[in-house]
C-alpha cells in the first residue's frame, strides 16, 4: 500500500471514529514509526483535519454527515486558457520531478470566527474566500492542489511548468494581499468582524503524479518542500506573507523581501532565514538583478567591442 492510500485511509477511520489512539493506528494499518509521522504531518500540518493529543490523534475537520462551516467549495472549473495549457503539458508532467513554489494561505483564527457566527453565514463568508483565493492563484497560473479547510494550497510550476514559478507565487501572493484586505474592510464594515489571513511560500522539489481528464490531480505533493511552506504559513504574522529562504534566493531582486533573521523551524536542523513579503522589488528583469549585484567587466574584449562600435556606426 502507498503511503498516500494509507493516508486515505487513515483519515477516513479518523473521521468515522473522531479520535484514534497512534498505538492503535500502527496496528491498525501496520505503520513503521517514519510513515506514521509522515501521516500525522500530512493530516495535521498540511490537511488539517486532525490534532495531535498526547498518544492520540482527533479530528477536526469537516463531518461528512453534517454542514460545515469549514467545508471547502464546491469544485470550480479550471479556466479554459489554463485548462488547454494543462492538457497540452499533460504527457510531459506524469510522473516527473518538477521544480515547484508551493503557497498556502488560511484565515487567521478560523475556529473562534466560526463559533461567532451562524454556519451559514460562515460558509458564506468562506466560499467567498475560496474564491478570491483560487482566482489570485489562477491569474499567475497557479494551481489550487487542495483546499485545507479554512485555506488553500497552491502550486507554482506544476502541472504548468514556469521558470520563474517562484516569481508568480510571489505576484500571486501580493495580489492576494491587496484583495483580501479589500474583503477583510467590506466584512469589517458590512458584519463588524475582524477577518484577517496568513500566507507561506517555500520552492524546491516534488514529484507529480497523473492527470484524468477532468483535470483532477490524483496526486498530492508531499515532503519537505510542502511542509515548509506550511511552516511559513504557520510563522507568519496576520495579513502578511513570510517567505523562505529557498523561494526568496529565486525571488530576490523582484520583490521587497525584510529579511526577520533565524527562525527555528520543525523538520530543518539548522537555523534558517525567513522573510516577510513586503512589495515590490526595483529588478523588473534578469538584467536589472544582475545590474543590481554589480556587472563584470570586458577582459580582452578591446578589438570585439570596435567591432561592435564600427557595426553601430554603420547602422
Amino acid at each position: 500500500m502507498s503511503v498516500l492510500e494509507t493516508i486515505r485511509q487513515v483519515r477516513r477511520h479518523l473521521e468515522e471514529n473522531g479520535r484514534v489512539s497512534l498505538r492503535m493506528l500502527r496496528r491498525e494499518f501496520s505503520l513503521d514509526d517514519d510513515t506514521l509521522a509522515e501521516v500525522i504531518e500530512e493530516l495535521v500540518d498540511i490537511q488539517r483535519v486532525a490534532r495531535r493529543e498526547d498518544n492520540a490523534l482527533a479530528w477536526v475537520g469537516p463531518l461528512a454527515a453534517s454542514v460545515s462551516p469549514t467545508a471547502p467549495p464546491p469544485p470550480r472549473e479550471t479556466p479554459k486558457h489554463l485548462a488547454d495549457k494543462i492538457r497540452q503539458s499533460k504527457a510531459s508532467v506524469e510522473g516527473e520531478r518538477k521544480q515547484v513554489t508551493v503557497l498556502f494561505a488560511d484565515v487567521k483564527g478560523s475556529m473562534d470566527l466560526a463559533e461567532s457566527l451562524d454556519p451559514e453565514a460562515f460558509s458564506k463568508i468562506m466560499s467567498r474566500f475560496f474564491a478570491i483565493l483560487t482566482e489570485g492563484v489562477e491569474r499567475f497560473e497557479g494551481f489550487v492542489d487542495k483546499f485545507t479547510g479554512d485555506g488553500i494550497m497552491a502550486l507554482f510550476g506544476a502541472p504548468i511548468a514556469h521558470e520563474d514559478h517562484a516569481q508568480r507565487a510571489c505576484y500571486a501572493a501580493l495580489h492576494l494581499k491587496d484583495e483580501i484586505a479589500r474583503y477583510a474592510t467590506e466584512l469589517k464594515r458590512e458584519h463588524g468582524l475582524s477577518f484577517s489571513t496568513r500566507m507561506g511560500l517555500n520552492s524546491g522539489e516534488v514529484v507529480v503524479g497523473s492527470i484524468s481528464e477532468d483535470l483532477r490531480m490524483d496526486y498530492t505533493a508531499q515532503g519537505h518542500t510542502v511542509g515548509l511552506a506550511s511552516r511559513m504559513e504557520n510563522l507568519a504574522e496576520p495579513n502578511t506573507c513570510f517567505v523562505s529562504a529557498n523561494t526568496a534566493a529565486l525571488a530576490r531582486g523582484y520583490f521587497d523581501l525584510e529579511d526577520l533573521g533565524e527562525f527555528r523551524v520543525k523538520g530543518v536542523a539548522n537555523p534558517m532565514h525567513v522573510y516577510r513579503l513586503n512589495g515590490m522589488g526595483t529588478s523588473r528583469n534578469r538584467f536589472d538583478v544582475s545590474r543590481s549585484r554589480g556587472l563584470s567587466r570586458f577582459v580582452g574584449r578591446a578589438s570585439d567591442l570596435r567591432t561592435l562600435e564600427d557595426a553601430l556606426e554603420q547602422t
